[in-house]
């Protein structure tokens, strides 16, 4: 797969499995990346793995949320970030 190595600068690529750590791939990717990089997620991991795996994450931020949304169409309500941002209710983001 074709990523760019700064995405994971803390992690040793040479010990990066794909498939083991997918979960760290896709969200790392999903939030850091660029167009190109999502492209490649979506044709390595295919569509439902990388909707699956962001509607389970623990955190994304709000922008990365707000496109995941739109681009599975899915509503923001669904996605477990979501879901844990609303029980844990923090400073005002104004």
């Amino acid at each position: 797969m074709n990523l760019r190595p700064s995405l994971f600068w803390d992690v040793n690529l040479a010990t990066l499995d794909l498939q083991k750590h997918k979960t760290q791939v896709i969200e790392r990717t999903l939030m850091r990346g660029m167009k190109e990089e999502f492209d490649e997620l979506l044709r390595y991991y295919g569509w439902d793995v990388v909707r699956d795996t962001a509607l389970q994450a623990r955190y994304l931020d709000k922008y990365t949320l707000a496109f995941c949304s739109a681009i599975f169409n899915v509503p923001k309500t669904e996605f477990r970030c979501y879901k844990l941002a609303q029980s844990n209710p923090g400073h005002w983001d104004y």
